[in-house]
């Protein structure tokens, strides 16, 4: 198999160093629900471990939680709560809406604020190395002592520092130098450290957690485009100076990013409020829908999301579980479809070509519906449909209800309705509305930004 690797910007043999892929990919930050551009992300590489898998490679594959963070400890203190009960809440969500798009649980989830002890090691092990320095309770890394930075987003530090807004700190040694510890500040978590009581950098969290449980190296770190620079360019830093192995990774690899709509700039992203929560497009459509939507272009290319690109899919997932329904004759001849395999194969192992696999898929599911007619046995075809959208995660459940997307405006147009009666402050019948929609297995909530509604029966897959 070849995949394009960031660094080297080449596509590249996937040979595992120790016997099996070594997988790490960056997961969320808890300070809010994920929303579907965090879904392209998490179904890729959901993918791509079942793709290994299926060739026979073995894969442990870890992805981390980031529970202490600014815009984290901010909604706590907004909120009145504990940033745990914080986190426990969006991780808890989270696997939930996994689970709903049929993306297997990774072997490990360390949570940032479990690995202090040893981000304060690899920090003390930077100074040691004159890669790092403290002053006043913060501890920086000197991007100076390490002569490759910028060789991921393939800038020169001069680069950087035109093309990046800095705040100016008189106490860094160079503008583009980054913190690894934080000291505290009061009502913000702390642990202390041989700097004082403070709290980790984002970055340093990455390496940390990732050493710890994969080791110096890994085969394949992942995550989006957002973090090549400077969070990835961090790791690499951070990891290398510490453990001396190089490379810290052998596959840097990238998903490109969802934008809210065709003519949006900026990428779909929860700070600026424009985005569909995974739980708000589960509700509203198939999880294979969802998943053929998120796979039908490259992984590397941007996509804009579109009701109705999914609903088209939801159409394209239709003909593929009608081609696995009973008929056929079951003593005719069998279809030939080791082909369709090959075809496949070749599609995944050229960088997850997933556009080229999903057309292979579809060509097998109109030979199946075309043998139905002509005596022909179709259950090795039928076989094979479910071998290989198997390995993007395909279902082929069939839905449980059509209502929640039939009804769709009905139940909009009713959102808007008590939502104006709210306003008006006719609350006996704006709870009317809400206790009918709830019979009908319609939940709504409430909050700041308006209201969403979901389908009681979509919560799982």
């Amino acid at each position: 198999m070849k995949l394009y690797d960031t660094l080297s910007g080449t596509k590249k043999d996937l040979t595992p160093m120790d016997g099996e892929v070594k997988m790490y990919v960056c997961g969320p930050n808890l300070y809010g629900p994920s929303h579907v551009g965090h879904a392209l992300s998490y179904v890729v590489f959901d993918v791509l471990r079942r793709y290994l898998e299926y060739r026979g490679y073995k894969v442990r594959h870890v992805q981390n939680f980031t529970d202490i963070e600014d815009r984290i400890i901010d909604l706590g203190i907004t909120e009145g709560r504990d940033i745990k009960e914080v986190a426990e809440e969006y991780i808890e969500r989270f696997h939930l809406e996994m689970d709903g798009l049929g993306v297997q649980r990774a072997h490990h989830y360390p949570r940032a604020t479990e690995y202090i002890d040893q981000m304060i090691e690899i920090i003390q092990g930077l100074i040691a190395k004159g890669h790092a320095y403290a002053v006043d309770g913060d501890v920086y890394y000197q991007v100076t002592s390490f002569p490759t930075y910028g060789r991921l987003s393939n800038r020169s530090v001069d680069e950087m520092k035109t093309g990046t807004r800095i705040e100016a700190d008189p106490r860094k040694k160079d503008p583009m130098d980054f913190v690894l510890w934080k000291a505290s500040k009061e009502g913000e978590p702390a642990w202390p450290s041989p700097w004082g009581q403070g709290r980790p950098g984002w970055h340093i969290e990455c390496s940390a957690m990732s050493t710890s449980l994969l080791g110096p190296q890994l085969d394949i770190h992942g995550g989006g485009l957002d973090v090549v620079f400077p969070h990835h360019e961090n790791e690499i830093a951070q990891s290398e100076g510490f453990t001396g192995a190089s490379p810290f990774a052998q596959f840097w690899v990238h998903n490109g990013l969802l934008h809210p709509t065709e003519d949006a700039e900026e990428k779909m992203t929860r700070h600026e409020g424009n985005f569909v929560s995974i739980r708000d497009a589960l509700a509203r459509h198939h999880r294979d829908a969802i998943r053929l939507f998120l796979l039908s272009s490259h992984y590397r290319s941007p996509r804009a999301y579109s009701e109705k690109e999914i609903e088209s899919q939801a159409r394209a997932a239709e003909r593929m579980r009608s081609a696995l329904r009973e008929g056929g004759v079951e003593n005719g001849s069998p279809l030939e479809v080791d082909s369709y395999r090959k075809q496949f194969i070749d599609a995944m192992d050229d960088d997850l070509n997933t556009s080229r696999a999903i057309a292979v898929l579809f060509d097998l599911a109109r030979e199946i519906n075309r043998s139905r007619g002509e005596e022909k046995d179709i259950r090795s075809g039928q076989e094979m449909l479910r071998e290989l959208g198997g390995v993007l995660g395909l279902s082929f459940q069939e839905p449980e209800s059509s209502a929640g997307v039939a009804a769709q405006p009905f139940i909009d147009l009713l959102v808007q309705v008590r939502t104006q009666l709210r306003q008006e402050r006719q609350f006996a019948l704006s709870d009317t509305v809400r206790d009918g929609l709830e019979g009908l297995g319609v939940t709504l909530e409430d909050s700041a930004d308006g209201t969403t509604w979901r389908l009681r029966q979509t919560d799982t897959s």
